[in-house]
């Protein structure tokens, strides 16, 4: 497998022009070697790869002739100027992104295996007593179940706090009528997914219940749009026009998803600029949302994969609105 991911590489470093690879210990890397490396890698077609320890041993593996070099889009300054590449630059991932976006069978059941403990993590939500926690300790309960192992973090928002996109769990006491919002990201292989839902403790907050409804139906819509031949804009296009006619349009965070892999968040982008093509094998994540200043909001999210008879959803947790007991 190994081999041909760098005959990949190699193939595309010639339709690019590129006369020499850099990778330092970044994703890229992982991909091309099939492992975390410490070192650096370098491509030089012809010639067989060169593993180094640092960026002056890797300098020595480039030859001097070299025109066009792709370097890693991780490469820190220090290690630019000591590779002392008297060519032409470009990022690395004009060559290892369309492959990458692309997943292979074994990337796809290493992402479903990452969603399948997400999934995990919501179910033992359901069935904890939530009165009186904390957003952080409900968090830590959650991300250290004897079954969440793979688990990167998980995000735990209660009343006003679920109505900020990027929260980061606090002291705040849960009680009963509280929106509940948790967002796992869990990792199988070195590979990512996530899972969004929302809960309730006891009973909903007033209208809450309706913008959870258009956040259902905004998530199906995205869906049905995606399949092989349209744009990841036009699967966002799908997603906004039910938020958007719902009258909750003030209140969305643009952006329907993005793509996971090796990074937890990568291309294709599901956004109104991202005018990517998409095919079977991308994956990536529908996850619209709705935060309204000061009250409440939620998200709904999940992994999907591009197949050539539509998206097919690798989360199984159940979406519908949850009442959790207080």
């Amino acid at each position: 497998m190994i081999g041909e991911v760098m005959a990949a590489v190699l193939a595309r470093m010639a339709e690019a022009g590129l006369d020499a690879l850099v990778l330092r210990p970044s994703s890229d890397l992982r991909y091309v070697a099939g492992h975390d490396a410490s070192g650096f890698l370098v491509l030089v077609p012809g010639l067989p790869p060169g593993f180094a320890a640092d960026a002056a041993e890797a300098a020595t593996l480039v030859p001097p002739s070299v025109a066009r070099v792709g370097v890693d889009a991780q490469m820190r300054a220090h290690e630019l100027f000591v590779l002392r590449v008297d060519a032409d630059l470009v990022l690395a991932s004009a060559v290892m992104d369309p492959l990458r976006i692309r997943k292979r069978p074994d990337e796809i059941a290493a992402i479903e295996r990452a969603a399948a403990t997400a999934d995990h993590v919501l179910t033992v939500a359901r069935g904890l007593p939530w009165f009186g926690a904390t957003e952080y300790g409900m968090a830590r309960r959650l991300a250290t179940d004897p079954g969440a192992e793979g688990v990167v973090s998980v995000v735990v928002a209660a009343g006003e706090n679920t109505a900020r996109p990027h929260h980061v769990p606090a002291g705040r006491v849960i009680n009963p009528g509280d929106a509940v919002s948790i967002r796992v990201t869990a990792e199988s292989g070195g590979y990512h997914a996530h899972a969004s839902r929302g809960f309730v403790v006891a009973e909903p907050p007033e209208d809450y219940d309706a913008v959870y409804a258009v956040l259902l139906s905004a998530r199906d819509a995205a869906a049905e749009a995606l399949r092989p031949g349209v744009t990841a804009a036009e699967v966002d296009a799908a997603a906004w026009t039910v938020l958007d006619e719902s009258g909750y349009g003030p209140y969305v965070t643009r952006g329907t998803g993005h793509g996971v892999g090796l990074d937890h968040r990568e291309g294709p982008w599901l956004t109104a600029a991202d005018r990517t093509v998409l095919a079977p094998g991308m994956t990536m994540t529908i996850e619209p949302g709705i935060h309204v200043p000061d009250l409440y909001g939620a998200q709904v999210g999940d992994v999907v994969e591009c197949t050539e008879s539509g998206a097919r959803t690798m989360n199984l947790a159940p979406r519908a609105l949850h009442v959790l007991d207080p």
